[in-house]
């Protein structure tokens, strides 16, 4: 991995953090309204869930990538 891959990385989560709320930002209001009714630990899971996730999409693409 080198650091263009990164750069694309980064720049392909800004565009669809920034299609969400250029396209639905009342959505966005409406999730973070129930996200703030879960209990923190509740949000701690979802988090270590996601991170798990992404960690394990970033392996399976490296993967996927080398010979």
């Amino acid at each position: 991995m080198n650091l263009s891959t990164l750069v694309l990385a980064l720049g392909l989560v800004l565009i669809l953090e920034g299609l969400v709320f250029a396209l639905a930002p009342s959505r966005v209001e409406d999730l973070l309204r129930a996200l703030s009714q879960l209990p923190e630990g509740a949000r701690r899971l979802i988090g270590a869930l996601a991170l798990v996730l992404g960690v394990l999409l970033f392996t399976l693409s490296g993967m996927i990538a080398a010979p």
